[in-house]
């Protein structure tokens, strides 16, 4: 098979990365000249879509970088790695996304390094690839938008840890999450609509873990931080949920889901926890006290 233009560009990098420095040259120059070869290899690999390839030479390119001390440009070469690797593998990805973390927390930019991490939850989200890595990473994210005032960004990052832990059946920090994720909505006109919501998912993530009692706090807890709460529909039907668990009623709770649902239709998270709530009640006729 023909050599084509992106290995050519590829051979070209390795001879000067390799090449030895004259007395009037510098290592600078060379590592510069050859980083720029790499990258002219890798947009060329992507071409042809040749992801991995085009990802080990963005690699190249960045390692280069360094050499030449041009921090801001290996940045961009481990993120366009990245980039590639997605097409062809995670994992690899991953790394190059950690590699750029790493520089752009050494200089301080967390925005940015928030950004790359919320990307590695994607990538580990994506298909099921690792669920409770993609929740760290969420988490992850979410502390450093937050740590930059970035609040609305944080909370999405926050929402989405909240579903993945609950996924992974961590109902506790699920609850946890849901509730940070209520705070702060209810700081905001914009956003407290939808405080409600969140409490209702903390209040069914209690209810899941057969914890009667912290379910009954919580609702207490929601209905001081907001007044209005206890006449709205989630509160109501959370209240319902409560008691036909402590009176071991199955009839009931699926009469509560059932007629909530009527009016507004479950989404698949809630469905999948009432679901284990459901089944812990059928199993265990004396009740989740």
């Amino acid at each position: 098979m023909p050599k084509s233009q992106a290995d050519d560009y590829l051979a070209k990098a390795e001879k000067k990365a390799s090449s030895s420095v004259g007395w009037f040259g510098s290592s600078s120059s060379k590592y510069e000249e050859a980083g720029d070869l790499f990258a002219q290899a890798a947009n060329a690999y992507k071409v042809e879509k040749r992801w991995t390839e085009s990802g080990r030479a963005f690699e190249r390119e960045a390692a280069c970088r360094q050499q030449a001390n041009e921090n801001n440009d290996a940045m961009n070469a481990f993120h366009n790695a990245a980039k590639s690797y997605k097409k062809s593998d995670p994992e690899a990805a991953v790394t190059a996304l950690h590699q750029c973390i790493k520089l752009l927390v050494n200089a301080g930019h967390f925005r940015q390094a928030a950004d790359r991490e919320k990307e590695i939850a994607g990538i580990y989200a994506q298909d099921g690839l690792d669920i409770a890595k993609a929740r760290d990473s969420f988490v992850r994210a979410g502390d450093w938008y937050k740590q930059e005032d970035a609040n609305a960004t944080a909370n999405q990052c926050y929402q989405q840890a909240a579903e993945l832990s609950a996924d992974l059946q961590d109902f506790q920090r699920s609850m946890e999450l849901y509730q940070t994720v209520a705070d702060w909505s209810l700081t905001s006109a914009l956003t407290k609509y939808s405080v409600k919501e969140y409490w209702l998912r903390a209040a069914l993530c209690s209810m899941a873990m057969g914890d009667l009692v912290t379910t009954s706090r919580l609702l207490e807890t929601f209905s001081q931080k907001d007044v209005t709460f206890p006449s709205t529909r989630e509160a109501k039907f959370a209240h319902e949920l409560m008691d036909a668990c402590e009176q071991a009623d199955v009839e009931r709770f699926t009469a509560a889901v059932y007629q909530y649902d009527q009016v507004t239709k479950l989404d698949n998270w809630k469905t999948g926890v009432l679901l284990r709530i459901k089944k812990a009640l059928e199993e265990d006729e004396g009740g989740l006290t």
